[in-house]
């Protein structure tokens, strides 16, 4: 399993509400290149997510499963990528002050990234995994600052 951390300087309410919307999981998902669709019950358990992943030209379709949702504390999806299998993937928003210490699990559950499972499998992923949660934290302070620009206006 793969595990990172990172510390949003932004509340769990706004870190969810990038999560809970399913169109803008490109914007923070590393390697995602098209949101394909979106079922209109993101996240609630059972909505999926399908999107192309990639780089370059070498792509493939995705889907993503929700299996556990509450709302400001936890999503939990099963991500298909067919030939290579499924992983699941648990993030935690844990309240810190103000801000939100945001916990992303990886481990996966069938084809060959069970068998590959293991220090460089694990390295690669954390490092994708590391990637996304600093885009996920860059979007939700800019979104934070400008919410407090209008308050102000």
């Amino acid at each position: 399993m793969a595990r990172n951390r990172r510390l949003i300087l932004s509340p769990p309410s706004a870190v969810w509400a990038l999560l809970a919307d399913g169109h803008r999981f490109g914007e923070w998902v590393t390697g995602t290149q098209q949101i394909l669709a979106a079922d209109p019950e993101w996240p609630q358990v059972g909505a999926a997510l399908k999107v192309r992943v990639g780089l370059g030209p070498l792509t493939l379709d995705d889907t993503s499963v929700v299996r556990i949702c509450e709302p400001e504390h936890r999503l939990e999806l099963e991500a298909k990528a067919d030939p290579f299998g499924a992983a699941r993937i648990a993030m935690n928003l844990i309240p810190w002050a103000e801000h939100t210490l945001f916990v992303l699990d990886w481990h996966p559950l069938r084809g060959p990234g069970t068998r590959m499972h293991g220090l460089p499998v694990e390295y690669l992923v954390k490092i994708r995994n590391g990637m996304m949660l600093t885009k996920l934290a860059r979007i939700a302070v800019r979104e934070g600052e400008r919410a407090g620009d209008a308050q102000y206006s």
